[in-house]
């Protein structure tokens, strides 16, 4: 992709931080005839880039439809839709802040529709209930010679109020479209709320999944595993290929398009809850380059700050606790957002991960996010600066499982403690989590091209089980520290993602975590389990 026409000084190219580059941007194509200059009044008045209206009121247009193109959609020559003729697509679910009660429901139509809704209840003939969208407009110029300016209509409603364990029944509509009709009954989709009490259930993860063949067989085999939820651990679409948090990267916003469309055949029914990685920065729609972000995603707004840093937040769905972190925030290898909450995502993290500890119906802790704490990958290895942030607080507070993404490869630690190996963990072992350490797991196989281990020894894709390994990790300044590496047990070269069985605890038995690697043919590639005391 090349890169943008807006004369970036090159001394100014690397170094820039991502409210930099906003304001950079914004000017140049303003300047440029870009925008009109109302619009961009508007948008920097509210911060939010071209977010229509704040973040969490409800919007409604003034004219029927948007007369721009929305991916590979263009709109009528007159400009107006009839909504009988526009079909929503891209839907894809996320928790609240409660997943017993709360699910938040998103889609796309290509132009703006009137009084977009969803439609919920028990039984797939009678959804009664009706419940009012909010509408978030996205506007993208053209970043490149070779990109059109793209405008897309994003919905979002919020289901409050849901009894726990059940099966809810649901459609997406708007004037002209109504799911309850029964020529849409098939558009009717499901999803199941999280139980009261403690019960066995399984959820997936992966990370770096991107727009492909690869990505869409793994997301067909998740949902084979009949989820619960799925976490993804960041670089979501890849409409910013190059991810390197400069102002020379670009970005195609058709490609979510593209990614909604094909994400929807899971995340229509299986809550999607994302984080962000270092691809997931778009410096034209605000100053943090999470605009875009918010635009698409509603998730649990109980972190730092749901509006400047979308993708921190908690939930808990049984027996278990998942926090969600942006490490785009503390990274020494790609410094864009280095800081930007000003050290209050960590604080959050302490403060949090004690809350979830310290409640007697939570046995399990897991924590994911983009950059990697320990990988041996050629292309990213592990971040430093992950290291000697958090790793204390997950020790302080017995954090079960960490995940994360970002190198394009499986890999999986022996049991740690202090950044130092504890205990071996091979293939089909047990991990006491409180007495022998913590399993961190890259699972950036999703969909995205691979990366290599610098082991040259592998056959079909398994790399040779070593006592050692020359890797590095990322130091202040972007400085790469060589390591020797004891800690990395299991390495695949393949396309995979993370199923985990959640098995609380019963008298005479401890609550369990099976955790298994499943490549994107079906081939079980590593499997261990994590147990930690009884409550």
């Amino acid at each position: 992709m090349d890169t943008p026409r807006v004369g970036i000084p090159e001394h100014l190219a690397s170094r820039m931080t991502m409210p930099e580059q906003h304001e950079y941007l914004r000017a140049r194509l303003t300047r440029r005839g870009a925008l009109r200059a109302g619009a961009v009044a508007a948008g920097a008045a509210a911060g939010t880039g071209l977010l229509s209206g704040p973040a969490h009121a409800y919007t409604r247009p003034s004219a029927p439809a948007v007369p721009a193109a929305a991916g590979l959609l263009t709109a009528p020559a007159t400009g107006r839709v009839d909504g009988r003729h526009v079909a929503p697509f891209g839907r894809h679910l996320a928790f609240g802040a409660d997943p017993a009660t709360q699910m938040r429901i998103s889609w796309q139509v290509p132009f703006a529709v009137r009084k977009p809704f969803v439609r919920v209840g028990t039984e797939p003939w009678d959804l009664g209930r009706r419940i009012e969208a909010e509408v978030r407009t996205l506007h993208t110029p053209p970043l490149s010679k070779k990109l059109p300016a793209v405008d897309q209509v994003y919905l979002h409603a919020a289901l409050d109020g849901l009894r726990p364990g059940r099966t809810y029944y649901y459609g997406v509509g708007h004037d002209g479209h109504d799911p309850a009709d029964p020529r849409h009954l098939r558009t009717v989709g499901t999803f199941r709320t999280a139980p009261a009490r403690a019960e066995k259930f399984t959820f997936t993860a992966f990370g770096d999944q991107g727009v492909s063949y690869h990505a869409l067989a793994n997301d067909q085999l998740i949902l084979g595993q009949n989820p619960a939820f799925h976490l993804h651990a960041g670089d979501i679409c890849y409409a910013d290929d190059s991810g390197a948090g400069k102002p020379t990267d670009v970005y195609d916003a058709r490609v979510w398009d593209q990614f909604l469309a094909q994400t929807e055949s899971v995340a229509g029914s299986v809550p999607w809850m994302v984080t962000t990685g270092n691809h997931d920065m778009e410096a034209w729609y605000s100053p943090n380059g999470y605009g875009g972000q918010s635009a698409r995603w509603t998730l649990p707004a109980n972190g730092v700050d749901p509006r400047t840093a979308p993708g921190v937040y908690s939930f808990v769905y049984g027996d278990t606790g998942v926090v969600a972190l942006d490490a785009n925030d503390i990274s020494y290898e790609i410094t864009a957002n280095t800081g930007y909450t000003g050290g209050r995502q960590t604080r959050w993290l302490d403060r949090r991960l004690g809350e979830l500890r310290g409640r007697r119906d939570i046995d399990f802790l897991v924590v994911f996010f983009h950059h990697c704490a320990f990988s041996t990958t050629k292309a990213h290895a592990s971040d430093g600066a992950v290291r000697e942030e958090w790793l204390p607080l997950f020790e302080k507070h017995q954090v079960d499982l960490v995940i994360n993404g970002h190198n394009h490869v499986y890999e999986r630690t022996d049991a740690l403690r202090g950044g130092r190996a504890t205990k071996p963990v091979p293939i089909g072992a047990t991990v006491d989590s409180p007495r022998d350490g913590i399993v961190y797991v890259t699972a950036g196989g999703a969909g995205k091209s691979l990366y290599d281990f610098p082991a040259p020894d592998s056959y079909e894709g398994h790399v040779k089980d070593l006592d050692a390994v020359a890797s590095y990790s990322w130091g202040k300044g972007g400085v790469k520290r060589p390591e020797t590496v004891e800690w990395s047990r299991v390495r695949y070269t393949g396309y995979s993602f993370l199923a985990v069985e959640v098995e609380p605890g019963v008298p005479g038995r401890r609550p369990r975590l099976r955790v298994t690697a499943l490549a994107e043919n079906g081939e079980r590639i590593d499997h261990f389990d994590i147990v930690r005391p009884g409550r």
